[in-house]
């Protein structure tokens, strides 16, 4: 089923989203990769704040291209989230609710989605460049020593993803292996 959203990404919207339905999400999202993870959770440590209020927002697992000019962005396809699941559960304890990029999460993610009403969404590897056209608006708003890395706010306009573990750990990566085996 196709559905429509607009961030914040609160729990409401949360359980309104089940596995396999596909999504178009418009509004202000976070990218944020491997990098911008490990230093946020080790200045959560530290006892610094985030540097943005991840409560009910999403964040993309992404590290785009270089732009060129007249773009907002180059390329903009997901990486592989499996490189967040040692952060992401911290985060969802903060109030993140929604996660972009591809491939398996860990038990330990999905657990976390469960008690913190999260929802997981993959975009399409390999498509980046048809992605990067939802991309409004991006900028820099933290650790611009990361490059590519960087933690950008970026305004999306329908961005097309799928939601593949929903709040209730419904996992279609593992539905959809039951139901091809059929």
């Amino acid at each position: 089923m196709d559905k429509y959203i607009e961030t914040p990404l609160t729990k409401d919207k949360v359980k309104d989203l089940h596995a396999g339905d596909y999504v178009y999400i418009s509004g202000t999202i976070y990218t944020a990769r491997d990098a911008a993870h490990k230093r946020m959770t080790e200045e959560l440590a530290e006892g610094k704040p985030l540097p943005f209020n991840i409560e009910n927002q999403i964040i993309y697992y992404l590290g785009p291209t270089p732009n060129r000019e007249g773009q907002v962005i180059g390329s903009a396809g997901p990486t592989t989230s499996s490189r967040m699941d040692k952060y992401a559960p911290v985060l969802m304890n903060m109030g993140q609710t929604g996660m972009i990029g591809k491939g398996k999460r860990s038990t330990e993610v999905i657990e976390s989605m469960k008690k913190n009403k999260a929802v997981y969404f993959a975009a399409v590897g390999g498509a980046g460049a048809l992605l990067s056209q939802c991309i409004k608006k991006s900028k820099v708003i933290a650790y611009d020593d990361l490059g590519t890395e960087a933690i950008r706010e970026l305004y999306v306009e329908k961005l097309p993803v799928i939601t593949v573990i929903d709040c209730q750990g419904n996992n279609m990566y593992e539905t959809a292996a039951i139901s091809y085996r059929k």
